[in-house]
């Protein structure tokens, strides 16, 4: 293992660290096999008398059924971090993120001023049928105001997603339209994706980010090899950094495409028998020999670990950046009768040299809190400070040493430097002000950056300025004070991040990465390291 360093910014640390990882966590790799239940009358007969009790003897009236579903959760926190209980009015939007589709009107959006705007209405999808535009402000739905009413992101997908071929009436505010403009659209499926970018980074290095692990994750990620090779890819960087997981089908499918024949991705082992099983690789994959890069860092989780674990196992592929989460239990999903749902742990995972990587958990209540006393210990700055107990150590196929108990330890170490945090920079992003800004630019001279098109964009495109004047001056309004000389120190990111969001408002998703990855300073420094890969060929012979 190498350590490289870190000289650049990481955008809000806090965020990258928990907000990214909370679905991943409690969703985690997942088996779909069902199975009947043992005998467990006693505990239920006892159950059932303390339920009765309450019922018929208590002093005051109690609402059972909010005891029986506490009484389900307080169980389940009991055996181990992952297994959780999803009550049937949230199992929808619980299983959206993995699904590849939710249901609803199909638009982008932000909140601007306690203001729901459309960035984009989706391409084919129900709202771009009926005319609804970039730049729409949504103030009513089915007749309710939800303008200046301290409106969430929680409470947008409650007015407006919804049952395929369900209505939904809204009422819109457009620029230089002098009255309100009513439409009424259909709900229909939208399709969402997990491959956020796949672009070629030279001449030979392909580039695809995952964001995370869902039904339709293999398929993205092949059809993005495959436009890549068309463009000329010879090597491949997969990045998995913050992916929280999924499914864990799609996790062997992604390793398969990148192992031989017979090569053993992953194995479980439960108390069950039924639960002990082996992965290996099938036919031939599409990208068995070019040369591989997997970047993690302490936000990717479980599905990512898997693949990263097989890679790196097999040294198929050199593992970039920092320590990964640490989460090797494998959950199941067991529908109940009301329409509910219990994910319960059923075995856990080993890579194929026979490592665990799942963190301990003894102690549940200092269980979240792992990644920032990883933080404060210094292990995000320096490989060193990670402690390896000699009774993880196992091989990968070559006799390189690689260890288990707690997440994919990267061979080249690519630490987080926190010196340039921009205290002012979080400030504005935090209060939505880069984006509102850079959604007015885009929205005000689309046109004209169209026309240039996006490579005159990428290669000449300056944020300017007065551009930055502007942002302080949206901050101030907003008593956000300027800070100068953390914005000095800073401007590059100011100006990466600004251009980025830009390009995603004018273009897509495809057009913010390139720009905004001159930040991924584990990526850059990846780039530099294929020269390393002859390394893990010459000790496959």
């Amino acid at each position: 293992m190498e350590e490289q360093k870190n000289s650049n910014y990481q955008i809000s640390l806090p965020l990258i660290l928990f907000i990214g990882l909370a679905a991943g966590v409690l969703i985690g790799a997942s088996l779909t096999n069902k199975s009947g239940s043992g005998d467990v009358g006693e505990e239920v007969q006892k159950m059932r008398e303390v339920l009765s009790l309450i019922k018929n003897e208590y002093v005051d009236t109690a609402n059972t059924e909010v005891l029986v579903e506490d009484a389900i959760e307080h169980m389940l926190g009991k055996l181990d971090p992952h297994s959780s209980y999803i009550s049937a009015k949230d199992i929808v939007e619980a299983n959206e993120d993995l699904r590849g589709n939710f249901e609803g009107i199909g638009i982008e959006f932000n909140i601007f001023h306690d203001t729901l705007v459309v960035v984009s209405a989706l391409s084919g999808g129900p709202s771009e049928s009926v005319g609804l535009r970039s730049g729409d402000k949504i103030i009513k739905v089915n007749d309710k105001n939800i303008a200046g009413i301290g409106l969430s992101n929680r409470d947008v997908q409650t007015h407006l997603k919804g049952p395929k071929g369900t209505e939904v009436k809204i009422e819109v505010l457009r620029k230089n339209v002098s009255k309100p403009i009513v439409f009424t659209i259909v709900r229909d499926k939208i399709p969402q994706f997990s491959v956020d970018a796949s672009y070629m980074l030279n001449n030979e290095i392909g580039y695809i980010k995952v964001s995370r692990f869902a039904q339709t994750t293999f398929s993205e990620v092949k059809d993005a090899m495959s436009k890549l090779q068309k463009e000329g890819m010879k090597k491949l960087i997969l990045d998995l950094q913050g992916n929280p997981g999924g499914y864990m089908d799609q996790a062997i499918n992604i390793a398969d495409e990148f192992l031989a024949t017979g090569e053993k991705i992953v194995f479980t082992k439960g108390q069950e028998e039924r639960y002990n099983e082996n992965a290996f690789a099938t036919e031939r994959g599409d990208f068995e020999r070019g040369d591989l890069i997997v970047l993690v860092n302490e936000g990717s989780a479980s599905a990512s670990e898997i693949v990263a674990g097989a890679l790196q196992d097999n040294d198929r592929a050199l593992i970039v950046g920092r320590r990964s989460y640490g989460k090797g239990l494998v959950q199941r999903p067991f529908d109940l009768n009301d329409g509910s749902e219990v994910r319960l742990t059923i075995s856990r995972y080993y890579t194929p040299s026979g490592r665990s990587i799942q963190k301990p958990y003894d102690n549940l209540d200092e269980y979240d809190k792992d990644l920032m006393q990883r933080y404060k210990k210094g292990e995000f700055f320096s490989a060193d400070s990670i402690q390896f107990n000699d009774s993880l150590k196992f091989e990968t196929t070559s006799g390189r040493s690689v260890y288990g108990g707690g997440g994919i330890m990267p061979d080249y170490f690519v630490s987080l430097d926190t010196a340039s945090n921009s205290r002012y920079f979080n400030q504005l992003f935090n209060a939505n002000i880069l984006r509102e800004y850079a959604f007015d630019y885009a929205n005000e001279n689309k046109s004209t950056l169209k026309e240039k098109g996006y490579p005159d964009y990428l290669q000449n495109f300056e944020i300017s300025q007065s551009m930055i004047n502007e942002i302080i001056e949206m901050g101030r309004k907003n008593k956000i004070e300027p800070n100068s000389k953390d914005l000095l120190k800073n401007k590059r990111l100011f100006e990466i991040y600004i251009k980025a969001e830009v390009a995603r408002n004018v273009w897509n998703n495809e057009a913010f990465y390139p720009i905004f990855n001159e930040t991924n300073e584990v990526l850059q420094q990846a780039i530099k390291l294929f020269d390393r890969i002859p390394e893990l060929n010459r000790s496959k012979m």
